[in-house]
């Protein structure tokens, strides 16, 4: 049985992972109307990602006794300079995201919810893959700089990024 400060801050969570996703789908609107189909595709499979990881913690907080709530969510930003920008909006948005996850797992720990403690390590290992992955795409667009034929092939191979984490190695 969850208590109702820990159901509190999952259902904070829950509309924290919902906003995401419509971050990443705001993102590949933004792509695709920019002629980025690779990026746009990306940003499509990641936002339906994140809306998984929403789904995964509604079921948690109501298999628990709890209630998910659903809400009102905060309308993302739709526009963006560059696809450089956008990338670096979007490493920022994971690193809060990373945050909120370590303050949901803290509060678990004191309140000895070890249940709860223990279901917030996936979230926490997939956190580290998702900033790992944010932050490889940012080095590769560095590496890009102004160049438009970087910028066609990093667009087409964007399709493919997949990045193990050091806490992935080891698994299949």
């Amino acid at each position: 049985m969850l208590s109702k400060n820990i159901e509190s801050v999952l259902n904070k969570q829950v509309r924290i992972e919902a906003e995401s996703s419509q971050v990443y789908l705001s993102m590949a609107c933004w792509a695709e109307t920019h002629g980025l189909e690779g990026v746009a595709q990306f940003m499509y499979r990641q936002s339906d990602e994140e809306r998984q990881h929403m789904l995964k913690l509604i079921k948690y907080v109501n298999e628990r006794g709890g209630h998910a709530i659903i809400t009102d969510l905060k309308p993302p930003k739709t526009s963006f300079g560059t696809f450089k920008e956008m990338f670096e909006e979007l490493y920022q948005h994971e690193l809060f995201v990373s945050n909120s996850i370590n303050e949901l797992v803290h509060i678990a720990f004191d309140e000895k919810d070890y249940a709860t403690h223990n279901f917030l390590q996936w979230y926490v290992a997939e956190q580290i893959e998702e900033e790992a992955q944010a932050k490889t795409i940012l080095d590769k667009i560095n590496l890009i700089g102004d160049d438009k034929g970087g910028l066609y092939l990093f667009d087409r191979d964007i399709q493919q990024i997949t990045v193990r984490s050091a806490s992935a190695v080891g698994k299949n």
